[in-house]
């Protein structure tokens, strides 16, 4: 027997044949997982930033909603996964819905917390310029607001994004868990080189995505970005000078 049969046979851990055996079935795992939860936080983000206008009253303020839409949302997401997605079946049946609509309700309190914590963030001075400047309520919002929360925005949509590559594996109990389907499966066959590869990726997705996303928040808000302040040759010469004067 060549070494990657020997590992499937002995059942081991680390198995390069399983990859390479199995390398179209962890690659549509791979992308599932990958779609669930992309369709999920872009369904979660839309859902979210209307609910958060809704949270923010005018001038900045909460408004009565506030209270019913946090309290919401965060009800949703103490729910247990298993009992979700339960409790969704009766509705969608087996099919992917169940598992998007699962994240979609599970990713709504981080996103409108974040969102709503950026808008508030935005200085009263902002608005106080643009709103003398002509700036309707609509304007506003998309060209000072909007941007001035982006920050916060974002670092929602990451962890967000990270929880929900997390969460997706559960799905696998409707048979739509991506990798966690894979993970499930080697689990019950005892099959360690699929659980461990199937866990690999799993982090790795959750890695590049945050990474990923860490470049694009970075790329729209270039003046969050620290600033190392240059120093002249001829300054930095000039106090050397001086040192050596007083020294001296």
């Amino acid at each position: 027997m060549s070494g990657g049969q020997s590992c499937l046979t002995a059942n081991d851990w680390i198995c390069g044949e399983y990859v390479r055996s199995r390398s179209q079935e962890l690659t549509d795992a791979t992308v599932q997982h990958v779609w669930i939860t992309l369709v999920s936080v872009a369904i979660g983000l839309l859902i979210a930033f209307p609910l958060a206008l809704l949270a923010r009253g005018p001038g900045g303020r909460r408004s009565r909603f506030a209270g019913p839409v946090l309290g919401f949302t965060t009800v949703l997401y103490t729910v247990p996964s298993l009992a979700m997605f339960s409790l969704l079946l009766p509705v969608f049946g087996l099919s992917a819905a169940v598992v998007v609509t699962g994240l979609v309700l599970y990713s709504l309190t981080v996103l409108v917390r974040n969102i709503l914590a950026g808008l508030e963030a935005v200085p009263a001075e902002a608005r106080e310029a643009a709103l003398g400047m002509g700036y309707g309520r609509g304007r506003l919002l998309w060209e000072v607001e909007l941007p001035l929360a982006l920050p916060a925005l974002l670092a929602g949509v990451r962890i967000a994004t990270v929880s929900t590559v997390a969460l997706t594996t559960v799905g696998a109990i409707v048979g739509y868990g991506g990798l966690g389907t894979l993970i499930v499966d080697g689990l019950d066959s005892l099959f360690k080189a699929q659980v461990l590869t199937a866990s690999v990726i799993c982090v790795l997705l959750a890695v590049v995505a945050d990474l990923l996303l860490l470049g694009l928040q970075r790329l729209l808000t270039p003046w969050t970005r620290p600033r190392t302040p240059r120093i002249r040759t001829r300054g930095r010469a000039a106090v050397s000078t001086t040192r050596i004067a007083k020294a001296g």
